[in-house]
């Protein structure tokens, strides 16, 4: 009885929403059939799956399937497999809906998606990273008969992506209804042309679409609201529309403006209304955040008149465990750390983001370039990447992209393509010229870029003058060069660093850069060195990629050149695939400043000192060593003159950081005990860190990222699992195998984690091994309220509980 009433409760809501605004947006991601395989016939509404698996979306496939080197995706894909996969769901549509337009909306399908309704066959498309959606008014049953939508989603050729791509309808899906009269799709644009301190003009566009066969006048009514409260007003009236989309726009203007920043992100609502014989027919909401920022050739970036460097990072689409399935909560948690580490911008490597991705860093302050596309015509996957489908989809896609995304305040930066193959070809200056022109004509208010792995001179994409931002990939050797290359030009650091980190790991001397493969560098020769033999890779910041550099020689660079606009990192987070510089049996990457868990390796202290005004003190490595053994001590610090390390309360001299190095050390023989350091301004204490040594394994200490959540399965609470000694130091070489039980409310285990890019373990297991002392474990709530215990176990440990409550 009590789901039939919170049911009811939905459908009252949702049918109060839309008889007040004719418009109704609803959550179709319920109750999905799946099956794994490819079927003949399962579009027909006949067709029999009831033998299929009942889930909701967003789902990926391939993130609940074995690690396999076998798999045709290769490391380079996560060693996950695709396939082909098909979703069915049947629904009813009320009597009084007839006569409205009903569409469904999927923000995103990996890949090569068809869709159909009823049997109808409504669309195709192959880029798995794209938003759209498809009109079922003309197929539809009603008045209680079932409706039936099928989805078949074709990710069986493989390699086809660089990185793990993950598989099937993996982000939301929306069953829209408009009256016939109504905004377009994506049909409005605000621009902000003029701001200052007093005033702002705001210019809205608005698109309305007339389905009704006959000319009509209407009414549109836009207004701002800020806090809840209508700041300005526009009413347009006598509108002609006829039997097509009118487009009309409206001047309004917001006095006193609070605008969007980074720190203080600000955002205001545009609420557009259509009324047809003093009848609202159709409402709309519009993002609106009111900022103006400017590229300068020598001084660089600036945001509402303030110059500042912007620091991103560069973000791929999976979410550690969750693979790709999308998860709002997943995704705020990645934003929370990656903002507490100081980053104020993400690169979307290297497609369009997930619609709330953008809501989000509009929200918490995130500037977002915005990539469109990883290959052009020329592939970098030989049988099967998207070049495929980029001549005859680019101009749909990137048209799509645009119109989705051009009203966020977040997206600073449209970029047309990542080290695109064209860049020597003659090619690249007609398709990088028509690109630009394809945001032109919907968006002039943003600078074009490209990631440019060749940036030097006879790059054509840069010589085609399509871009407003060159965008270079790497190559701090030739900055001194790119202002007398391109003189005039602005520069942004489209990827930085590709440097390679595995927490906790501590096995590798660190006097001496090493670049994989190849070896270290002596005296400036290279000398051969052998990998790790188990995969991982020094945690002190003294190895990188060859086309890279280390994070600490990446932060000199920006520090010393003010021309540079600002740079994204390779990358915040670890991602699944691509674990360079090794094969199987590693399956994820080592280039994140936080591992794939979402636990900061030690390089984040370092940004968190140099990107924000906290203050850091932080030391490493651990303090667990073979008696007599000579270690390397670094700290990160900031807020300091200097920094006196103490061992068992015996000082082992106060040093400062020399020249422009950004971290200082000592060489310290091991003795158990305390490792302490203090740091100092002007003589006065400002911090106290202490690494202990740790004893044998005793306990299992638990904490969640948020101890209530909602009675939906997209919500998740995060578990942080530690392996801690019996005085609650973490015990850094831990390994237990800790099993996971979930009791009492409604909930389900999401996914398991614990940040191993080796780890050969489901993420979707009731256990895991600790990595260097940490797991993770994600709880999901299902319909349900009440509370959950989570309950872990491990051989020789005495059990730890945690509660969860579940609204």
């Amino acid at each position: 009885m009590k789901k039939l009433f919170y049911l009811f409760i939905l459908i009252s809501l949702s049918a109060a929403v839309h008889a007040q605004s004719g418009r109704s947006v609803l959550d179709f991601d319920q109750n999905w059939m799946f099956n794994l395989g490819d079927v003949p016939n399962g579009q027909n509404v006949d067709f029999n799956d009831a033998g299929w698996r009942k889930l909701n979306l967003p789902h990926d496939w391939g993130i609940e399937h074995e690690f396999s080197k076998d798999n045709p995706a290769t490391v380079e894909g996560g060693a996950l497999p695709g396939g082909i996969g098909w979703y069915r769901k049947t629904f009813t549509i009320p009597q009084t809906d007839k006569g409205k337009l009903i569409y469904i909306a999927f923000d995103g399908v990996y890949q090569k998606s068809d869709v159909w309704i009823n049997g109808h066959h409504l669309g195709y498309r192959p880029n798995g990273y794209i938003s759209f959606r498809y009109d079922l008014t003309p197929y539809l049953n009603y008045d209680g008969k079932k409706n039936v939508i099928a989805v078949k989603a074709d990710n069986s050729l493989q390699p086809n992506s660089r990185w793990y791509s993950g598989s099937g309808i993996y982000r939301n899906v929306w069953l829209v209804s408009t009256n016939k009269i109504a905004v377009a799709h994506w049909g409005t644009f605000v621009t902000t042309p003029k701001v200052s301190a007093s005033h702002a003009d705001v210019i809205l566009s608005v698109s309305i679409k007339n389905a009704a066969g006959k000319t009509k006048l209407a009414t549109v009514v836009s207004s701002i609201y800020a806090n809840g409260k209508v700041v300005a007003s526009k009413t347009l009236a006598g509108v002609s529309l006829k039997d097509t989309v009118t487009t009309v726009s409206q001047n309004l203007g917001v006095n006193n403006p609070l605008l969007w920043s980074v720190d203080k992100p600000f955002l205001y609502k545009v609420q557009t209304k259509i009324l047809v014989n003093n009848v609202v027919v159709d409402q709309y909401e519009t993002p609106l955040g009111i900022r103006y920022f400017n590229f300068d050739v020598d001084k660089g970036f600036s945001l509402n008149g303030v110059y500042m460097k912007i620091n991103g990072v560069c973000q791929h689409h999976d979410l550690g465990a969750l693979g790709t399935a999308f998860n709002v909560h997943a995704l705020e948690r990645q934003f929370k750390i990656l903002k507490e580490m100081g980053v104020n911008a993400i690169r979307t490597s290297h497609n369009p983001p997930a619609p709330e991705f953008l809501d989000l860093a509009d929200r918490m302050g995130l500037i977002i370039m915005d990539e469109a596309f990883d290959v052009w015509q020329i592939h970098k996957r030989p049988q099967f990447d998207s070049h495929l489908f980029f001549n005859e989809w680019h101009k749909r896609d990137l048209t799509d992209q645009i119109l989705r995304d051009r009203n966020h305040p977040s997206v600073i930066i449209w970029s047309i393509g990542n080290e695109i193959p064209e860049q020597r070809d003659t090619s690249a200056t007609r398709i990088a010229r028509e690109l630009a022109g394809i945001i032109h004509e919907l968006d002039t208010t943003r600078p074009i870029t490209t990631g440019n792995n060749e940036p030097g001179p006879g790059n054509k994409i840069v010589e085609s003058g399509a871009v407003d931002l060159l965008g270079y990939n790497y190559h701090n050797n030739k900055l001194a060069d790119f202002q007398k290359d391109y003189p005039g030009k602005k520069f942004i650091g489209t990827e930085t660093a590709s440097a390679l980190e595995s927490r906790g790991v501590y096995n590798t001397s660190p006097d001496t850069i090493q670049r994989w493969p190849g070896g270290m560098v002596v005296d400036g020769k290279r000398v051969a060195r052998p990998m790790n033999a188990d995969n991982t890779v020094n945690a002190y910041d003294n190895i990188s990629a060859p086309w890279g550099h280390t994070h600490e020689e990446t932060l000199k660079i920006y520090r010393k050149h003010a021309f540079l606009s600002g740079q994204f990192v390779w990358t915040g987070f670890d991602y699944i695939g691509e674990p360079w510089p090794y094969q199987w049996p590693s399956r994820s990457s080592y280039f994140g400043i936080v591992d794939l868990a979402g636990f900061p390796k030690d390089v984040y202290y370092l940004y968190q000192g140099e990107w924000t005004n906290k203050t850091v003190l932080h030391l490493l490595p651990h303090w667990n060593w073979e008696a007599g053994k000579v270690v390397d001590v670094w700290a990160y610090y900031s807020n300091a003159d200097e920094v006196e390390l103490y061992l068992n309360g015996k000082s082992l001299g106060t040093k400062s950081k020399q020249g422009d190095s950004l971290h200082i050390a000592w060489k310290v023989k091991y003795a158990p005990g305390t490792l302490k350091a203090v740091s100092r301004k002007n003589g006065k204490v400002v911090k106290i860190t202490e690494v202990n040594t740790a004893g044998a394994p005793a306990r299992i200490e638990l904490s969640a990222d948020r101890s209530i959540i909602r009675s939906n399965d997209h919500d998740l609470s995060y578990i942080t699992v530690k392996i801690v000694d019996k005085n609650g130091i973490m015990v850094p070489n831990a390994d237990n195998d800790v099993k996971f039980k979930l009791s009492g409310a409604d909930s389900f285990l999401a996914g398991v984690d614990n940040g191993n890019q080796t780890s050969m373990e489901s993420f979707k297991a009731d256990h895991r091994k600790a990595f260097n002392g940490l797991a993770l474990a994600i709880i999901g709530a299902k319909t349900k309220p009440g509370t959950v215990t989570i309950t872990a176990t491990a051989d020789g440990l005495p059990a730890a509980s945690l509660l969860i409550t579940i609204k």
